[in-house]
């Protein structure tokens, strides 16, 4: 059994919560165009005149808050993605592989929550992804030196 096969349990997991977390990334757009289209705030001229909006708007603090929970998403969960990747190439227990994807998503499900809440909280889910990933590197780092 290959490390990067479906036979392998801790893959398997990775595909999962890889998935879940692309579903993420891709309902930050819709989610943005929610919001511009129903406070009427828009980058472009033409997105404005299809909605009767008057005016082109940059800084509507609704809209700038869901586009950086997207942002910070962008930043983030392609690094996941790759080391998460080199972690399983480490064949780290099912358990704890499992546990790791599933933290890092829950965390990072919970940031946006956060984040599109105003809570200041959401730096504790930021720092507990951000902890997953020096743990997946340092392990990927210590086996592979």
């Amino acid at each position: 059994m290959g490390q990067l096969d479906l036979d392998n349990p801790v893959f398997v997991s990775y595909v999962f919560y890889s998935a879940i977390l692309a579903l993420k990334m891709l309902l930050m757009g819709p989610i943005t165009g929610y919001y511009r289209i129903t406070k009427k705030v828009f980058a472009n001229p033409e997105d404005a005149a299809k909605f009767n909006a008057k005016e082109v708007k940059m800084n509507d603090a609704d809209v700038e808050r869901v586009r950086r929970a997207h942002q910070n998403d962008l930043e983030n969960i392609p690094v996941f993605w790759m080391v998460a990747l080199l972690f399983v190439l480490t064949g780290p227990s099912e358990t704890t592989a499992r546990y790791v994807f599933r933290i890092y998503t829950i965390a990072r499900i919970q940031h946006t929550v956060m984040y599109l809440r105003s809570n200041g909280m959401r730096g504790i889910a930021f720092g507990v992804a951000l902890a997953l990933k020096f743990f997946m590197v340092a392990t990927v780092i210590y086996t592979f030196w």
